[in-house]
Formats: C-alpha cells, sequence, structure tokens
C-alpha cells in the first residue's frame, strides 16, 4: 500500500467523511439556529454519496493512497438511515486500521449495539456542558444532557470505546471545565479540550472567545495532578496527558495557539461527494460527479492523488504567523464537512 505526499511532505493517514450535513442539534458554532431553521435547504437523498460510492471511494484511498484510518461525521451521522449497514461494509475493508464515528450522542443509546456489531471500533461524543442550563444554549435546541449521557454508557456497555471532546468558548460554558473533568475522569473516559476555532463563516467566531490551552491546563492543575503523554503516532491532534492517581487520560486540541498544520494528514469527504483539504478550506474538488460518470478506479486514484500532491493548505498556522483574526476569511460550514 503507497502512500501520497503533499507540497510540505505530510501523507495521507486519515480519511474523514460526512454522511449528511443534517443534524437534530442547532449549536452556535456549528449551525446557529438563526441560519439553520426548519427550511434550510439541505441535501436531498440523490446528491448524498450512496453506500456503495461511499465504499468503493474508501477501497481506492485505502489500498492506493495510504489511508489507514476512517472516520464518520455529519452533520449528525445517525440519522443517515441505515449506517451500520455502511458501517458493516467498510469494516470488511481489510486494510482499515481504525473505524470510528463523531456524533452528538442523542441517538447513541438505541443504536450504540448495532453500530458495534457491525464494526465500529471506536465514538466520539461531542458535548459541552453537564449543566442542563448551558447545554441547552449551546445545542439551540434546548435538549437535556441527560440522553447524550445515557447514549455514553450504552456505548461503554457494549464495548465501544469512547472519547469525550469539549468545545471551550469563553463566556459561554468554560465554568464546565473542572465538573466534565471530574465526572469523565472518574468513569475512565478520555475527555479533550477542544479551543474555538474559526470554522466556517456563520458561528461569529472571534479570538476573544479562545480559551487557551494553556488556560485550561492552569485551572486543572488546581484539582487535579497529572503527566504528559508522547504522542501515540505521527500526526495525532491532541497533545495528550495522564491523571497521576487513576491512570485516566485527557487531551487538549489547541489549533488556535499552538497550530499542527506541518503534521496534519487528514482529508474530508463531504457528503455530496466533494474532496476538502483543510477544515477550513473554501472550495472542494468533486469526486460524485466522475464516479456517477462511469470514471474507472484508476482515474479516481489519480484524480484523488493530483488534489493531494498540489495540497498546500496550512490555515491555522498562518493565522497565528500574522496575528491576525481570520474570522472573515470565506470558509465551508462545519455541518458540510464534518470536524
Amino acid at each position: 500500500m503507497s502512500s501520497i505526499k503533499d507540497t510540505f511532505g505530510r501523507t495521507l493517514r486519515d480519511l474523514r467523511i460526512s454522511v449528511t450535513n443534517r443534524c437534530n442539534f442547532r449549536c452556535s458554532y456549528c449551525m446557529p439556529v438563526e441560519i439553520f431553521k426548519h427550511d434550510y435547504p439541505y441535501l436531498k437523498k440523490d446528491q448524498l454519496l450512496s453506500f456503495e460510492e461511499i465504499v468503493r471511494l474508501s477501497r481506492l484511498f485505502v489500498s492506493h493512497c495510504g489511508t489507514k484510518k476512517i472516520r464518520l461525521t455529519g452533520g449528525e451521522p445517525l440519522l443517515r438511515t441505515d449506517l451500520p449497514q455502511l458501517i458493516k461494509w467498510l469494516s470488511d475493508i481489510p486494510e482499515v486500521e481504525d473505524l470510528s464515528l463523531t456524533t452528538n450522542g442523542w441517538h447513541l443509546s438505541r443504536m450504540a449495539d448495532d453500530l458495534r456489531a457491525a464494526g465500529l471500533m471506536r465514538v466520539t461524543v461531542s458535548l459541552d456542558a453537564l449543566d442542563n442550563t448551558v447545554f441547552g444554549k449551546i445545542n439551540g435546541v434546548g435538549r437535556p444532557v441527560e440522553p447524550v449521557l445515557k447514549g455514553i454508557d450504552a456505548a461503554i456497555e457494549v464495548g465501544l470505546p469512547i472519547k469525550v471532546n469539549m468545545l471551550v468558548i469563553r463566556g459561554v460554558n468554560e465554568d464546565q471545565i473542572l465538573p466534565m473533568t471530574h465526572y469523565f475522569k472518574e468513569r475512565n473516559i478520555c475527555l479533550r479540550f477542544i479551543e474555538f476555532m474559526d470554522v466556517g463563516n456563520c458561528n461569529k467566531w472571534s479570538i476573544d472567545q479562545v480559551v487557551s490551552g494553556k488556560e485550561i491546563l492552569e485551572l486543572l492543575k488546581k484539582d487535579f495532578l497529572f503527566e504528559s503523554l508522547n504522542p501515540a503516532y505521527k500526526g495525532e491532534v491532541a497533545k495528550n496527558y495522564r491523571f497521576m492517581d487513576s491512570g485516566t487520560e485527557f487531551g487538549l486540541i489547541t489549533s488556535v495557539t499552538q497550530p499542527f498544520c506541518k503534521n496534519c494528514n487528514r482529508l474530508r469527504l463531504s457528503a455530496d461527494g466533494k474532496l476538502f483539504l483543510c477544515l477550513f478550506a473554501i472550495t472542494g474538488h468533486d469526486l460524485k460527479e466522475p464516479l456517477r460518470q462511469g470514471a474507472t478506479d484508476k482515474e479516481l486514484v489519480d484524480l484523488i492523488k493530483g488534489t493531494w500532491n498540489l495540497r498546500k493548505d496550512r490555515y491555522s498556522e498562518l493565522r497565528k504567523e500574522t496575528n491576525r483574526d481570520k474570522g472573515s476569511r470565506p470558509k465551508i460550514e462545519m455541518s458540510y464537512i464534518g470536524g
């Protein structure tokens, strides 16, 4: 299995596949309710890549481009009908070393068993607060946190390894850092804190709202003793730590204050078949049209390789180097390509 490199020598290791741009939440940093209303023009069924198309492309990424990890995202991926079937087909690809999913957890309690049985290896739940008032404001639809916690418990019961991602926004939920840490430390679940990023154009991002990884560590030191860990692999986005008394791990994802572009090995495939070379990309590269026009495997591989070989994205590094607020630069919305 050969690997391919971009203009900075970065290999393609991680493919993130959005299976839908729909979501049942309206989180302020992703799909604010004032923009994503009930009549928002979501992708129609025939605009989405079919499961067969996703599997065909995934096989090409794995067998010809060096991809080792596949993560399913959205929108909210658990809204895609018959998702366990797609997971089963992807898990049957021998070279896939890691098959995971990111979800808001709302439907996880009823689907965890089927997901595990289909071959899902890991799940990440996005959860930004334990307090129902705070959580309801963030998710934009007033949903309580208990069903999400129930989903996390269900995943653990069926043997699905789990991590929890908490996006921290100043003035919104930084008071939830310690409660979240205590809660998940007691349950031996890895909690990862994410700096608020200027993804898309509708989240009203400001550098003033960023709670830095350094600030989070200083806060945690008041209640906990912990040590830093070495990266598990090249290109790992999280800086990992371990609590001294329990061995439970936690992590920081610091794209704003400590960018990791130089090791980024991720490619994103949107639900309608476009390749995006960066989370902060402006445009994508269409695969669906040639796919449906009868392109051969070789033609598709050449298109993928040619796109990656020309990649020079390093948005977060440029933002930091110029010390400028880049929030007004046009970018694709996160709900369209996943996190």
